[in-house]
């Protein structure tokens, strides 16, 4: 599979914010990002707008773009969005999903638990998710929940890379709501995915507050 230019500007500009190295408000200046990427601006670009679609960037009075600082509201209520769209996705699959692909969850859920990379973990989690999203057969819900994964993946990519605590304890959760699918129960399933979203909720709000507790405190002008 070829990995284009503007994948990768994206994903290394989302690394960059989510590890503190560019702070909110600083600029995203197209031309120094492709001298630094040896790239045209054309690809910068798409980055640029695909990280302001995922809520970490934004366009200020002259079109120029600047890290997003995120508000506690804004993550709890992004948070709070997808995991009721999430937990009906998950209701849906509960029912829907095939025997075939419920035991596909299984080793999904069972390789997770031999992984104890940070990276190789987060991607991990996004099968997970995917395999619940595909087995749920809602492309409308699906579609919405896109657009709110696009938003939260790098807070939940921070969650394994940042907290110690938090891989195990996803393992644990993936374990229980796959168990509760494949046993068909459906409300268990909403329950568990609902409670799910939340720890990660939990531990994104920890990491934006010690992001703006480590913010250099600007002289007065």
């Amino acid at each position: 599979m070829i990995i284009r230019a503007a994948d990768c500007i994206f994903e290394s500009l989302i690394e960059t914010i989510m590890v503190g190295k560019l702070a909110a408000g600083e600029p995203l200046v197209e031309k120094s990002l492709a001298e630094k990427f040896g790239v045209s601006r054309t690809p910068v670009r798409e980055a640029l707008h695909r990280l302001a679609q995922a809520g970490l960037a934004e366009r200020g009075t002259r079109r120029a773009y600047f890290v997003r600082e995120m508000a506690p509201e804004d993550l709890s209520e992004l948070f709070e969005a997808t995991g009721e769209i999430e937990s009906a996705l998950a209701a849906l699959a509960a029912k829907r999903m095939s025997e075939i692909e419920r035991r596909h969850l299984m080793l999904i859920v069972d390789s997770g638990d031999a992984c104890d990379d940070p990276t190789a973990y987060s991607d991990i989690n996004r099968q997970f998710h995917e395999a619940i999203k595909s087995g749920a057969r809602n492309s409308t819900l699906a579609s919405t929940l896109d657009e709110l994964s696009m938003r939260t993946f790098a807070w939940r990519a921070a969650n394994f890379r940042e907290d110690s605590r938090r891989l195990a304890s996803s393992r644990s959760e993936h374990r229980q709501i796959a168990d509760a699918i494949l046993n068909l129960d459906v409300e268990m399933t909403r329950r568990l995915v609902c409670s799910h979203v939340a720890s990660s909720y939990l531990v994104s709000s920890d990491i934006l507050a010690r992001r703006k507790r480590e913010l250099p405190v600007k002289p007065n002008a």
